[in-house]
């Protein structure tokens, strides 16, 4: 069937977002595309559907008197038994046990399986768990039945849809997400890079986009969401006598946002009702962390003019007047703790403060030992950054990147101090560098830039718009192990071996010329994979020595490769690496009589590949 639109959606950790526009097979390509945000129909109140332009990423799973019999009924399910979007948040907030919430940060997180029941996290006995995966299936799944149910002329499975991800995902991270996709009932599915989209929706809103920028500049584009701070610099090159965009790096995954600002927010609470008198524990502040965040946003909504928001805590006995505890959230702690806490003024060469670790530890998210977004923003910015073809990353004489423009987006840069303290930085930074100030990109809508934006690249996939060059936005090592004789307490030498260079493009490959290696196949074997942001010049072939330091090791995966006549073997073969039009790694292991055997990450223990 033919697709009549292309879909974008915001996958976001705090909300999700939807926007389109249709295709015009014969239309002048220079024409400003028309993006729509569509509205998605949800639960606002138990038997009460209403239409939002946004889908509070909140899965609720209800016991069974949690709600009236029938009172759940979607347009397009008459018997659903869990809750999406905005009721799911408003009764999380009563009952965090039974909320699932950043399931998107659960979704990155190398240190669990994925795929097993993990979250609620911290769910009471007698509530069952559900996987990172499959929650965000069902975030997935119901804007699929919202589509299909405002839009039933034109079927969602045939439309060109783009989900956006961090660009600091892993591979592992976007394969689930496809995972999930998949599973929700998506089928022409492309994944979208968040900054990436972010700029493509300031370009859809800026037809004279390339009046307001030129060759030599550096776009700087910080996206901070509910649970993921992502830096991301695009430069401005010409190829062809015309003007070009290039993005030239990427930073770290850093679980550090929205959820951190709103814990912070209700420990400043706790530490009040504490002095007065009144404690609560741990079950009580998760239900505050919850209630802060929607406390926090009606504060920092533009225009607001309150100065204070009341939360309300469940009492822990008959104790309590009224079963509940009143405390009150004021503008004052949110200005304090987001200006010394999240956005401290700090020199350019400030790096995160790593915390000594715990030889034991709760199994949880692994969020940024340091809350400072501008020691992380620094650090980010004297980074190596990539040389592309049109020459390097302009930087200052102390080696610091230097952005000549900013872009904002997420949810938490919607309000103005956020902003204003990290222009005020990054300003005080290119002072010192004897750099003109940085200007803001503005006249974008935070909310839902992301999903205009990968709306606008589906078209612009077409030829209609304009494309940012970057692909990987880092690069991809094999372990290869050394051939040296056993020893006594010398475990076997391991090297990496550059199998993706930064910035392969989407649907490219490439061989790995004069090299041949050894692969084991008729038996188990252990595959590692390493990656690194930091390391843009390594070039397919490249055996890097020591891979400690800038190499991040990946999930190791047991993996069974079929054998030909004998049982088991080791095959000599060559290395051919495929970057899908997804944006997944695959590994080809290339034997000289024709054999072929693929390697991709994958999220099962062990698996047999055919």
């Amino acid at each position: 069937m033919k697709s009549n639109y292309v879909i974008g959606i915001d996958l976001g950790t705090t909300n999700s977002a939807l926007a389109y526009t249709e295709i015009h097979q014969d239309e002048d390509p220079f024409v400003a595309a028309n993006v729509q945000v569509m509205t998605i129909p949800q639960l606002s109140n138990p038997g009460e559907v209403r239409e939002q332009d946004l889908l509070p990423s909140f899965l609720y799973l209800p016991g069974s008197s949690d709600f009236p019999a029938g009172s759940l009924t979607l347009p397009w399910n008459l018997e659903q038994e869990y809750v999406v979007g905005e009721l799911a948040q408003k009764r999380g907030a009563e009952n965090a046990g039974r909320l699932v919430s950043s399931a998107k940060s659960w979704l990155s997180y190398s240190g669990v399986d994925r795929t097993a029941p993990l979250v609620p996290f911290r769910a009471p006995e007698g509530v069952d768990k559900i996987s990172p995966v499959e929650a965000s299936r069902r975030y997935l799944e119901h804007i699929r039945q919202a589509w299909d149910f405002r839009m039933p002329e034109a079927p969602f499975a045939a439309q060109q849809v783009l989900v956006t991800v961090p660009a600091s995902f892993d591979a592992v991270a976007r394969e689930l997400t496809l995972e999930a996709a998949g599973k929700a009932g998506y089928q022409n599915l492309t994944l979208l890079e968040e900054p990436q989209a972010a700029f493509y929706a300031w370009i859809e809103r800026h037809p004279d986009w390339r009046d307001r920028v030129r060759v030599g500049d550096l776009i700087l584009v910080v996206d901070i969401g509910g649970g993921t701070t992502d830096f991301t610099l695009i430069a401005v090159a010409e190829r062809g006598g015309e003007l070009a965009l290039e993005r030239v790096a990427v930073g770290e995954h850093i679980l550090l946002g929205g959820d951190n600002i709103d814990l912070a927010l209700a420990g400043a609470v706790s530490q009040r009702l504490a002095e007065k008198g009144t404690p609560i524990d741990a079950r009580q502040l998760q239900t505050l962390w919850n209630n802060c965040r929607v406390a926090k946003e009606n504060l920092l909504e533009p225009g607001a003019v309150v100065t204070e928001q009341a939360v309300t805590i469940l009492g822990k006995g008959s104790g309590v007047v009224g079963g509940s505890i009143k405390a009150t959230l004021h503008r004052d702690d949110i200005d304090r703790i987001l200006s010394d806490g999240f956005l401290p003024q700090v020199a350019s060469d400030a790096m995160p403060e790593r915390q000594r670790r715990a030889g034991l530890q709760e199994i949880g998210l692994p969020y940024a030992a340091d809350p400072a977004i501008t020691k992380h923003l620094a650090r980010f910015l004297r980074q190596p950054a990539a040389i592309s073809e049109h020459g390097s990353v302009r930087r200052g004489p102390s080696g610091l990147a230097c952005p000549s423009h900013v872009l904002f987006n997420g949810g938490v840069l919607k309000a103005g101090l956020v902003r204003e303290r990290l222009l005020s930085a990054l300003n005080r930074w290119l002072a010192a560098e004897r750099v003109a100030p940085v200007k803001p990109l503005s006249g974008e809508d935070l909310t839902h830039a992301v999903a205009r934006g990968a709306a606008y690249h589906g078209l612009a996939r077409s030829g209609r718009g304009v494309r940012i060059r970057g692909g990987v936005p880092r690069t991809y090592y094999v372990a290869i192990e050394s051939a040296m004789p056993a020893a006594p307490g010398f475990p076997a030498l391991v090297k990496a071996l550059t199998v993706v260079p930064f910035g392969m493009e989407e649907g490219t490959q490439v061989s790995i010329p004069g090299r041949e290696f050894g692969v084991v196949v008729g038996q188990p074997a252990e595959f590692r994979f390493f990656t690194s942001a930091a390391r843009k010049n390594d070039q397919p072939g490249d055996l890097i020595e020591d891979i400690r330091g800038e190499l991040e090791e990946l999930s190791p995966m047991e993996v069974t490769l079929p054998a030909g006549v004998a049982p088991s073997e080791v095959v000599p073969v060559s290395f051919e690496t495929v970057i899908t039009e997804t944006g997944l790694f695959q590994l080809w292991c290339v034997a000289g009589d024709r054999r072929r055997w693929k390697l991709e990450f994958n999220v099962r223990e062990r698996v047999v590949v055919a």
